[in-house]
């Protein structure tokens, strides 16, 4: 079912995000009376699952789901159609129109990729406004869950002040990303301030090691199950550690330490049990455990046991305009620096590009509309520069020659064009192979 589910929003995102993008190409095509053969949802290579003509234009879904196009007439796509640009050309083609109005075509779908964005951001303002813990109610500092952050000097309990000296003001789902970002971070550790300067391959470090948050709020040691073989049967799920061995077990990491310092040794315990503080003698393993399966709190039950205050801040329409504009600009910006560390070979980022599988993954195993139209709108600003980019076969390198004839008054000849639009389409093949083989490699050696 879990498989179901995150299959489900990944096809629902892409063929929304693919659709939207070509109509980006479709609306101001057929404003200009450029004439549309195709309208396809994936690739229909060799054979389409189904298709309906309407007027002049074939729409259609592909089996394929590489992502879709539209055929513009008298236009050197993918399609490579060179029988028809040996014809003389005809008022209704691409290559008739004047190069401001095939500009506009050809800037259409990473335009409505980049208003999608901010709409989404927008709409998420303003129906879930923003949920956060303010920086400075992280009495105790955070919970650094990678080896890797504690090689380069960030250990559990420390406080980060500010990234590349921006001050942290919320802590959020975004304050990881800005540390995997940062060329330096300002931190407070027992009570002196230091500045961490970040590795430059620090992407490349994180790999080795398993996924997940770099840094997190600490949380208690709750009890979700017991073991079979556990001999603590004094301990019941939902138990909260509260001391153990006389010492404070307020945290989680607190916990292991103390059970790793403990091994086979019988302790004492205070446990939070039905709000009531509840004595009891608990025994440690010779590896450093309690027999028993962790469990979690929600955000709001740490709230309720003074764990943490947590803020969320509501908007109006009119308020949450200026909101989603400002998230989706930073989304933007920081999509713009990941690539720019991708091509970095210093960085060794590029290891870590995905393919199919890796968007697929990042989508959750249970239905989420905040997760799913957050996903959309990140993805649809990724589609969107990545379709910028001045690779023949890409918008952006069809904009490329346009620019050149619009400033030169020269346009480039049709021979010229399609060799182009080969040699793009190795590229963007060779780049494929390698995101996706980036997602085999590392499913074989996980």
């Amino acid at each position: 079912m879990d498989i179901v589910i995150k299959l489900s929003q990944f096809l629902l995102s892409l063929s929304l995000l693919i659709i939207l993008h070509e109509l980006g190409h479709f609306i101001p095509a057929k404003l200009f009376k450029t004439r549309v053969e195709k309208f396809y949802l994936f690739f229909d290579v060799k054979y389409s699952l189904l298709k309906k003509k309407i007027g002049e234009t074939e729409y259609g879904i592909g089996w394929l789901p590489l992502g879709g196009y539209v055929k513009i007439s008298g236009m050197i796509d993918e399609s490579m159609d060179k029988e028809q640009m040996a014809l003389p050309p005809q008022p209704w083609e691409f290559r008739s129109k004047p190069a401001w109005q095939r500009l506009i075509i050809m800037l259409g779908g990473v335009t409505v990729n980049f208003i999608l964005a901010f709409i989404i951001y927008i709409g998420m303002a303003f129906v879930y406004g923003d949920t956060y813990i303010a920086n400075s109610d992280l009495k105790d500092g955070v919970w650094i869950t990678n080896p890797v952050m504690e090689k380069i000097g960030i250990k559990t309990g420390d406080k980060i002040i500010s990234i590349d000296g921006q001050k942290i003001e919320n802590f959020d789902d975004d304050t990881n990303m800005k540390v995997i970002m940062a060329k330096e971070i300002l931190i407070e550790s027992n009570g002196q301030q230091k500045t961490i300067k970040m590795p430059t391959d620090f992407v490349d470090q994180l790999s080795k090691h398993e996924k997940g948050f770099l840094i997190d709020t600490r949380m208690p040691f709750v009890i979700g199950s017991i073991q079979d073989d556990s001999q603590n049967t004094s301990l019941k799920p939902k138990d909260l550690l509260v001391t153990l061995n006389g010492q404070e077990a307020k945290y989680y990491d607190q916990v292991k330490a103390i059970l790793s310092a403990n091994k086979g040794k019988t302790i004492q315990a205070v446990v939070l049990r039905d709000l009531k503080q509840t004595p009891i003698t608990v025994k440690v393993s010779a590896k450093g455990t309690l027999g028993v399966v962790a469990g979690g709190l929600d955000i709001k039950s740490l709230e309720k046991l003074g764990y943490y205050k947590v803020s969320t801040k509501e908007y109006t329409f009119l308020e949450s305009i200026p909101v989603g504009l400002a998230k989706g600009k930073d989304r933007l910006i920081g999509y713009g620096k990941q690539l720019k560390m991708i091509f970095n070979p210093e960085t060794k980022a590029y290891k870590q590009v995905g393919g199919f599988a890796a968007i697929y993954n990042i989508f959750p195993s249970s239905w989420s509309w905040e997760a799913f139209w957050n996903i959309t709108a990140i993805l649809s600003i990724m589609l969107g520069v990545m379709n910028l980019l001045p690779i023949p076969a890409l918008d952006g390198g069809h904009v490329m020659f346009l620019l050149y004839e619009i400033v030169s008054g020269k346009k480039p000849s049709d021979k010229f064009l399609e060799n182009a639009q080969m040699v793009g389409f190795v590229l963007l093949i060779a780049l494929l192979l390698f995101a996706n083989g980036n997602d085999i490699y590392k499913a074989i050696m996980k």
